[in-house]
C-alpha cells in the first residue's frame, strides 16, 4: 500500500481502534487471537502490537458499545515521525481532502502529532506518529480515545 509517493511517509503499520464494552474480556480474547500480551494497558484502554500482522490495535472501553453495530472507533496509519505526518497532511490537502491537524496532543497514553481525514461514510482516519509515552489519556483532545 502506498500512502505517499515520498518514501518518508511510508506507513510503519496500520492502526485499528475498537470500542469495547468490557475491556478485561476483550483483552483476554485479543491476547488469544494475536497470541501475544498487550503492549500497554491503562484505565479503559489497551494496545496490542502483534508482529504479524503488523498493526497498532487498540481497545477503547465504552460501556454499552455492544448495542452499536460493530465497534469501530477509527482507523489510522502510523508513520515514522512528525515530518511524515506533515508530508501526509500536505499531500491530502493537495488531493482536495479536508484535514484536521493536531500537534503535540496527549491521546491514549501517548503524545502524538496527527492529521485526520473523514471518508465518505464518516469513518475517521488518522495519519500519526507517537512522539513519546504519556501518563494520561486526554480523550477530549481528539477522536482517538472517544467512546
Amino acid at each position: 500500500m502506498t500512502i505517499c509517493a515520498d518514501t518518508t511517509t511510508t506507513p510503519t503499520r496500520m492502526h485499528v481502534a475498537l470500542r469495547v464494552a468490557d475491556l478485561a474480556l476483550s483483552i483476554e480474547f485479543y491476547r488469544k487471537l494475536f497470541d501475544t500480551e498487550p503492549a500497554k494497558v491503562r484505565a479503559g484502554y489497551a494496545k496490542f502490537e502483534p508482529p504479524a500482522p503488523p498493526v497498532n490495535f487498540t481497545l477503547n472501553e465504552s460501556p454499552g458499545s455492544r448495542a452499536e453495530k460493530g465497534g469501530l472507533a477509527h482507523l489510522g496509519i502510523e508513520v515514522e515521525d512528525a515530518a511524515a505526518v506533515t508530508a501526509a497532511r500536505e499531500r491530502l490537502r493537495r488531493a482536495g481532502l479536508a484535514t484536521r491537524s493536531e500537534e503535540d496532543v496527549t491521546c491514549c497514553y501517548a503524545v502524538q502529532d496527527k492529521v485526520w481525514v473523514t471518508d465518505p461514510d464518516g469513518n475517521e482516519w488518522e495519519v500519526f506518529t507517537v512522539l513519546r509515552d504519556a501518563s494520561g489519556r486526554d480523550a477530549d483532545a481528539s477522536a482517538c480515545c472517544a467512546g
